[in-house]
């Protein structure tokens, strides 16, 4: 297997890269990181600096469309060896997406091209099923396999509890009890890091991502820093998300803890993280009930019944809410950008 193979070249990505190279020169990479606008690519030989090109920047609709960690990139390389520069984004199949933190409506793409998310928290903190709710709707959404990772499990004596809460909240998904200070239960995600594969690790700061990625690849990798005793929070030892190609096979994405993960485009996730009640919803009354003052809903009935958990249920409420809220100002943003294109026009 080469090189490029082992960071998940595909036969499909040589077409795609063929049909932007129509006068030849450029060469795949992917990549491994990326610092104030300037990018690491892995290529087959070596690892390039590079810079996008400005035609690739005039011509994005956002910051989305410019180049991500864990995306596949054609270069152009300098013959002198100095910076190469991208010259497009090969189509992404999946790719982890979130709103921008602060008041602006922009997508920010946290990792591409991933096909297994490991979800981390760590249970210094018990298990916050809000939170794991949250995460599993953008998840489901970026198209990658969602897998909850509950780390630290050695600071627990009795870890059925904790896993079962975890379980109520994660439904369909695979939930993995870890301890990245001990080693116990790590292997369990080697299966995930088939050769050419991608795993990212995602989750709020202090969880022990880079501590996880240090001990899937064997050896350190990555800096690591303990969680403060005070308020129990992480340093965010990772400030830049960054790729690691794994030698016992399969790449892994790092990336920063984050302390604010708002919803973009959850269409579809959220249904996918509520199973439960989307099954409940099949018997409302209406057809189009949205489960908060309707008549007739079956979701409210299981809620005063305690057949559905009154916390979950204000949880799904909660991301209806957020994400009518955040369609309807993606849309005032492009009827904006519409009037400025006719202005202009």
């Amino acid at each position: 297997m080469t090189r490029l193979e082992q960071l998940g070249w595909t036969s499909e990505r040589a077409a795609a890269l063929a049909s932007v190279d129509a006068g030849g020169g450029l060469i795949p990479g992917r990549v491994g990181l990326e610092h104030n606008h300037v990018f690491r690519v892995l290529t087959e030989d070596r690892e390039w600096l590079a810079e996008t090109a400005g035609r690739i920047k005039h011509e994005a609709a956002g910051r989305h469309e410019l180049p991500a960690v864990g995306d596949w990139v054609a270069i152009r390389p300098d013959p002198q060896g100095a910076r190469a520069v991208i010259k497009a984004v090969l189509p992404r199949h999946s790719w982890f997406s979130r709103k921008s933190a602060g008041r602006e409506t922009t997508e920010q793409v946290v990792a591409a091209n991933v096909d297994t998310a490991l979800i981390v928290f760590g249970l210094d903190k018990g298990v916050n099923a809000r939170a794991i709710e949250r995460y599993l709707v953008v998840a489901q959404r970026s198209q990658a396999r969602p897998v909850l990772v509950l780390n630290k499990a050695d600071l627990v004596e009795q870890i059925e509890g904790p896993l079962g809460e975890a379980r109520a909240a994660a439904g369909a998904t695979p939930v993995h009890a870890v301890s990245s200070r001990t080693g116990a239960g790590v292997h369990e995600l080697e299966r995930y890091l088939q050769a050419g594969s991608t795993v990212a690790l995602l989750g709020p700061s202090g969880a022990g991502k880079s501590s996880i990625v240090n001990r899937l690849v064997g050896a350190e990798v990555l800096p690591t820093g303990e969680v403060r005793p005070w308020d129990a929070r992480g340093r965010h030892t990772s400030v830049h998300r960054q790729l690691v190609r794994r030698e016992a096979g399969g790449v892994i994405i790092d990336t920063p803890g984050m302390r604010e993960l708002q919803l973009w485009d959850p269409e579809g996730g959220i249904a996918e993280t509520f199973p439960d009640l989307e099954a409940l919803g099949e018997t409302c009354r209406f057809r189009d009930c949205r489960h908060h003052r309707e008549p007739g809903c079956a979701v409210k009935a299981a809620v005063e019944s305690g057949e559905l958990d009154r916390g979950r249920y204000e949880s799904f409420l909660k991301l209806q809410a957020e994400q009518e809220e955040i369609d309807r100002r993606r849309q005032e943003l492009e009827h904006q950008g519409g009037k400025r294109k006719r202005r202009t026009t």
